[in-house]
């Protein structure tokens, strides 16, 4: 087969734009946390700082589960227009407001935003990606999350450094002002994403799955020539043939679906309770835990970005070599050692650079396995006439898996204090490592019809 990797670069990286406006919405709190808290007055009130940082999360819930039946029913493209826009509303209206009421409000918009992208752009690269490649094309989605990430983390950055001026205080127009320009920076890859959104093809499966096999012939020619083409349009439809059921929420509890939407669910829940985005989103808490002082927080939390680009091209390079088991498999036991003993350094008193080295090697971790692998399994497991709505059903337990993560550690920073919160995450990470080695089938360099075959029985 002879691909079309320009044109399929292209339209992959567009549809993987919603990862990067979900990195950026998703991380962008974690640094205007310092400034918008003492605006709204939050700094002694721990439940309202925990909703401020995980309210978004009500959003992914609801984004996630109608996005799954809505993009099975009108098509991968439209979602992810309607998440563009939800991107561009939400990060205006959380830079304008002056009530913190609205402040929730535009989050939890932001929230549907990421709830739709998280769930449609790698199913999306997934569809148009053949199977020698896929693996890696869908780990772009996960490379621009990582850029959305950092490029937040660099905005807040220069930011706070332009606000704060080096100031050991907080000054009244620093309060006032750096965290709104935190979120209307992400103003413009949000805008693009919309524009460029309109540009892309439907997915090909998604076309052949619903009848409309010259428009996927048309498309999946451009991809990988003629032959291609006309041999996956077929296998598609045949299954879909085969399957005689229109697309229904009963479907993802028959007995032939059960096995691998359980696999899903857990692995999208283990991904977000292996504790990685604690380090993201309370960075400020854990630096300050660790003996750094607030001049050096936002410089330690763009290394910790930068780590996660550079770790994310090591699964991007690996992932369609050294298969999805084996990466999961060094992400799961590689996170639990790191955590106990960061734990252990923790309860002992150890603070500087040490520490600093242990979260960079957690992150590095957690990006060449569980952060790209997991998106690629989920976009790999499902049959194709439910794949929206099985995916959406993953994605919303993990936006619930995360949101308890988010809302409870300033609660278990409080309770437990660092140490116990890590080894917590290590021993959940233990439990991931051994759940992987029973129960998650290999599936690199196999088409998605092919895993179709073999899975669903």
């Amino acid at each position: 087969m002879k691909k079309n990797n320009v044109y399929l670069l292209l339209i992959c990286l567009v549809s993987a734009m919603g990862g990067l406006l979900f990195g950026y919405d998703w991380v962008v709190i974690g640094g205007a946390k310092i400034f918008y808290e003492p605006f709204w007055g939050l700094e002694d009130l721990p439940v309202l700082r925990g909703w401020a940082m995980s309210s978004a999360l009500i959003g992914c819930l609801v984004g996630a589960l109608l996005s799954g039946r809505w993009s099975d029913r009108y098509g991968r493209k439209k979602m992810l227009i309607i998440a563009s826009f939800l991107f561009v509303l939400s990060a205006y209206g959380t830079g304008a407001v002056n009530e913190f009421t609205w402040f929730i409000f535009y989050r939890i918009v932001g929230g549907l935003g990421i709830g739709i992208a998280s769930n449609i752009s790698p199913v999306y690269i997934a569809e148009v990606a053949p199977a020698s490649v896929r693996g890696k094309f869908v780990s772009l989605n996960q490379l621009t999350i990582v850029l959305g990430i950092l490029m937040a983390q660099l905005v807040n950055w220069q930011i706070g450094e332009y606000y704060a001026a080096g100031s050991a205080t907080l000054s009244v127009e620093s309060i006032e002002w750096a965290w709104r320009w935190m979120f209307w920076g992400e103003l413009v890859p949000a805008g693009l994403f919309f524009i460029l959104a309109f540009m892309i093809p439907e997915s090909p499966r998604w076309l052949a799955a619903n009848r409309q096999l010259d428009k996927a012939r048309l498309i999946l020619a451009r991809i990988g020539g003629d032959d291609y083409a006309k041999q996956t349009s077929s296998e598609v439809s045949r299954l879909v043939t085969e399957q005689k059921q229109q697309s229904n929420w009963k479907q993802l509890f028959h007995s032939s679906v059960r096995k691998v939407l359980i696999i899903g669910i857990i692995l999208a829940i283990f991904q977000q309770w292996c504790g990685i985005n604690v380090i993201f989103n309370y960075a400020h808490e854990i630096f300050s835990a660790a003996g750094y002082q607030v001049s050096d927080v936002l410089m330690n939390i763009v290394v910790t970005g930068v780590t996660n680009v550079v770790f994310t091209f090591v699964a991007i390079y690996t992932v369609d070599k050294w298969g999805r088991r084996n990466l999961m498999f060094i992400g799961s036991i590689g996170l639990a050692v790191i955590y106990f003993v960061l734990g252990t350094c923790y309860y002992c008193g150890v603070s500087g650079w040490p520490m600093l080295l242990l979260v960079i090697l957690a992150i590095a971790c957690y990006a060449m396995s569980l952060a790209p692998v997991v998106w690629v399994v989920l976009s790999e497991i499902f049959p194709v006439r439910i794949r929206g709505m099985a995916m959406a059903l993953s994605t919303f337990f993990l936006w619930v898996a995360c949101f308890f993560l988010t809302y409870t550690f300033p609660i278990l920073n409080e309770s437990v204090g660092a140490a116990g919160i890590f080894w917590l995450y290590g021993g959940i990470c233990l439990a991931g490592f051994f759940f992987i080695r029973s129960k998650l089938p290999e599936t690199k360099g196999k088409t998605l019809e092919e895993l179709e075959k073999e899975l669903i029985k």
